[in-house]
């Protein structure tokens, strides 16, 4: 893909954006190629672009002073990342990383660009305060099931979403503690009492789905 390539039509929101804003976008916009497993951002940097997401998936996790990991959410392609938008607004820091989970490709916009935007352009405003609401909802939710929704639930709504393309996952104990904000131990646990139950079938670094219904069904459950 190169400059001259409308990408700004992947994304709905843009795409309804005037002419002369479409094309202020589209020739000041760098296409960057990041490969998988890269640190795309991290705490303590600061902004220079909005992100774009064209080709891959980021996954955004935040970090504690103690080594606790737990993934707040992640960009596909055709969205924005949302914690730069954040990030941009308030001329503050990143907080959380972004780790490439395949190789990745976006429009970075310059930080001069998106406040000009910003300012004077309603259309776009709309676009970043839309994706901003989005995303804050989800993390709503995401703290929810944290704080109230039992683990074998929430392990078996993960397994359901990571074995959406086969029911055999390559994954590990410690990136599903992460998946949920938990400590490896505790999911190491709940995957023995599947495994128990038959519903799974662990490896090193995967886990099968031997009874997707069983699994389906607890994450179907909400207490």
């Amino acid at each position: 893909m190169n400059r001259n390539d409308t990408w700004i039509e992947r994304f709905p929101g843009l795409s309804r954006l005037d002419l002369p804003t479409k094309q202020l976008l589209t020739t000041r916009a760098t296409i960057i190629d990041v490969p998988k497993d890269a640190t795309l951002f991290g705490p303590g940097n600061s902004p220079e672009n909005m992100l774009f997401l064209l080709d891959g998936t980021v996954r955004v996790q935040q970090v504690s002073e103690t080594g606790h990991e737990i993934v707040l959410y992640r960009i596909e392609a055709g969205q924005s990342c949302v914690l730069t938008t954040a990030c941009l607004l308030a001329y503050d820091d990143y907080s959380a990383e972004g780790i490439c989970e395949s190789a990745v490709r976006a429009a970075a916009v310059p930080r001069s660009v998106f406040d000009d935007l910003v300012a004077s352009s309603k259309p776009f405003r709309d676009f970043v305060f839309a994706a901003f609401s989005r995303r804050i909802t989800d993390l709503f939710l995401m703290i929810d099931e944290v704080a109230f929704q039992r683990l074998d639930v929430r392990l078996a709504g993960a397994l359901m979403r990571l074995s959406a393309n086969g029911d055999k996952i390559s994954t590990t104990h410690q990136k599903l503690s992460v998946e949920l904000g938990t400590a490896r131990e505790v999911i190491s646990r709940q995957l023995q009492e599947f495994q128990r139950r038959g519903w799974i079938e662990t490896g090193r670094g995967s886990v099968t789905l031997l009874d997707r219904g069983a699994i389906g069904t607890l994450a179907g459950r909400e207490n």
